[in-house]
C-alpha cells in the first residue's frame, strides 16, 4: 500500500480555517491560536484559545479542538484525523495529540522556546512513546507568525502604558 497523497492546497485551505479561529481568539484578548481537526477532508472540530475566558490553563485551541473531535467521532482515538494549528503545539497539547493518536499535525508558526513538534523538543515523534505522527511545519507561516507578533506587541505596549491586559 502506498502512502496517501497529501494535497498541499488543502493544507493551505484548512490552515486558513485555523487562522479564522486565531483571529477570533485575538478579538477576545486571547493569545491568537486557532485549531481545526480534519477527517476525510471535512472539518469536524474548530476551536480558539480560551484560557482567559474560561480561567483554565488547559483551554488551548488544540485541547478544545481534540475534545470536540473525539465527540464528533465517538471515540478518543483520532487515528484518521489531522490537526491544523496556527502555532506549534506546546508539550501539553503535543501529549494530547500522542494520546489521541492523530495521524498528522500541520502548524504555521514554530515555537523554538516551547514548541513540542520540533521547536524546543519533539514529543510528536518521540521514539519511546506509543504513537508518533507526521508533522508538516510552516504552512501559512507569515500569516500565523504575524498575528502572534502583532498580539504580543500590543500586549507589551499596553503593559508599558499601564493598561490592564490578560496576564500572559
Amino acid at each position: 500500500m502506498s502512502d496517501p497523497i497529501i494535497d498541499l492546497h488543502s493544507d493551505d485551505y484548512f490552515m486558513g480555517e485555523a487562522l479564522r479561529q486565531a483571529v477570533r481568539a485575538y478579538e477576545q484578548g486571547e493569545v491568537p491560536v486557532g485549531a481545526v481537526v480534519v477527517r476525510e477532508g471535512r472539518i469536524i472540530a474548530r476551536a480558539s484559545n480560551q484560557v482567559e475566558l474560561l480561567k483554565d490553563a488547559t483551554a488551548h485551541a488544540e485541547m478544545l479542538a481534540l475534545t470536540q473531535a473525539e465527540n464528533a467521532v465517538g471515540d478518543w482515538r483520532l487515528t484518521d484525523c489531522t490537526l491544523y494549528v496556527t502555532k506549534e503545539p506546546c508539550p501539553m497539547c503535543a501529549g494530547a495529540v500522542v494520546h489521541t493518536r492523530l495521524a498528522r499535525v500541520v502548524f504555521g508558526a514554530g515555537d523554538p522556546k516551547g514548541g513540542a513538534a520540533g521547536g524546543a523538543l519533539n514529543l510528536l515523534q518521540f521514539p519511546t512513546l506509543n504513537h508518533q505522527c507526521a508533522i508538516t511545519p510552516g504552512v501559512r507561516l507569515e500569516e500565523c507568525r504575524g498575528l502572534l507578533r502583532q498580539f504580543f506587541a500590543e500586549q507589551r505596549a499596553a503593559k508599558k502604558n499601564g493598561e490592564s491586559s490578560p496576564s500572559l
